[in-house]
């Protein structure tokens, strides 16, 4: 039995193989054989053609979503670096080019004299735009950093001649005086004598926060009290910031589908906005009643007259009726702008700072040199001070300190991106 095996399963195998040739098996396959041969080239194609537009464009184009996947790559990584790396690349400006069907396309530029046209030349025909407006705000509204024409006139008018008061001035000089040498400098100290890291940018960061919030709202949130504790508002302010900011990198019809079902950076966007509003509208409410009662001429209500900060100088605003001239909604827009523009700015522009100092040492100690001349002048005086507070005629005469600034800010700007959009003026 075992010499017949072989030739039976021989013989089977045979007509298996013509009975399969018979059917036409091969040419069978044939078809689908060459779809995946023109499929294969095709995407091959395709990469090759994707790829090389780096050359032309500046980044792959790929079809459908364009250069989006270079831009999720970016975001990753150190993105200001990597657009610069870009813009260096194409001489100082090129095109972005979004997913089809979305709003994603723009052209990107780091010329002057393109921002200088932009920005000064022609700056009424290039507003922000109904783009950026939508995008932001839930979280700005109808601030100033979301508007245009004449509702940016009318607040920055409004504003620029608050912040040029004598008042202000004070209320500014005092509450940073007060955060640095009570809060500041202790953190630092006690940070020192345990021998441990310091988070210099969260520190910074709750430096300005804690100063921005006493100059808008009237109220110290406390970032930077003893232990450096977590502060709900800060926290969701934080938090509506970062989801904000993710929308400008996802398709509009796919954000505005996530906030309609509550999901992904959508929902932490709904959950933080609603601390944020809770915390400016009870604040906004306070300082109503804390007004009117003081409008009464009630004896304890006197610090109502004395407060110089942006909520009680719009909140006392009258219009021609003698009504209230900004709605609770526009007051919160107002303080959350200026938040936002004072908050980020400051920290990141002195984080920057002194990153650079550390890796200068010549010119920290010309900085230090020109100080220590200043207090020198002041020993020679006579003038002697527990605390050393430098006024402004002093900090004036700090040309060293104020040049290392502003090479940092062209180094590292606390502003590094603005969107515009192009309007045809009549």
């Amino acid at each position: 039995m075992g010499t017949m095996d072989a030739p039976i399963s021989s013989s089977t195998h045979n007509a298996t193989t013509a009975a399969f040739l018979g059917s036409g098996g091969v040419a069978g396959l044939l078809p689908e054989l060459q779809t995946v041969e023109v499929l294969v080239a095709l995407s091959i194609f395709v990469v090759i053609h994707s790829l090389r537009q780096r050359r032309s464009l500046g980044l792959p184009s790929w079809p459908v979503v364009g250069m989006l996947p270079s831009l999720l790559l970016g975001v990753r990584g150190d993105m200001y670096e990597w657009i610069t790396g870009v813009l260096k690349a194409r001489g100082g400006t090129f095109t972005f080019r979004g997913p089809w069907f979305t709003n994603l396309h723009c052209v990107v530029t780091a010329d002057p004299r393109n921002l200088e046209h932009l920005l000064k030349t022609k700056f009424g025909n290039f507003p922000k735009g109904p783009y950026f407006r939508d995008t932001v705000r839930d979280l700005l509204g109808d601030g100033i950093f979301g508007a245009d024409d004449e509702v940016w006139r009318a607040q920055r008018k409004a504003a620029s001649l608050e912040f040029h008061s004598a008042e202000f001035r004070a209320l500014t000089a005092s509450s940073l005086v007060e955060l640095v040498h009570r809060r500041l400098l202790p953190v630092l100290s006690e940070t020192e004598a345990a021998g441990a890291a310091v988070d210099l940018q969260d520190v910074l960061l709750r430096l300005t926060f804690d100063n921005v919030c006493m100059i808008a709202f009237g109220v110290d949130p406390g970032c930077l009290q003893k232990g450096l504790p977590e502060i709900p508002f800060a926290r969701a302010f934080e938090d509506a910031t970062e989801a904000t900011i993710v929308r400008f990198v996802t398709p509009t019809a796919v954000w505005r589908g996530m906030r309609a079902l509550g999901v992904g950076h959508e929902r932490v966007l709904r959950r933080s906005l609603a601390g944020v509003d809770e915390f400016a509208y009870d604040v906004i409410r306070k300082r109503r009643e804390e007004l009117a009662v003081a409008a009464a001429g009630r004896e304890e209500a006197a610090t109502g007259l004395r407060r110089a900060d942006l909520l009680t100088i719009f909140t006392k605003m009258r219009d021609a009726d003698g009504a209230a001239a900004y709605s609770d909604k526009f007051l919160r827009d107002i303080c959350v702008n200026f938040i936002l523009a004072g908050r980020d700015t400051s920290s990141v522009a002195l984080a920057w700072f002194f990153w650079l100092l550390s890796k200068n040492a010549g010119v920290e100690a010309k900085i230090l040199e020109e100080i220590e001349g200043i207090v020198a002048a002041r020993a020679s005086c006579g003038e002697v001070e527990e605390e050393l507070v430098f006024q402004p005629e002093e900090v004036k005469r700090m040309e060293y300190l104020h040049a290392a600034l502003s090479e940092a800010l062209r180094l590292y700007p606390s502003v590094p991106v603005d969107h515009k959009e192009f309007q045809v003026c009549e």
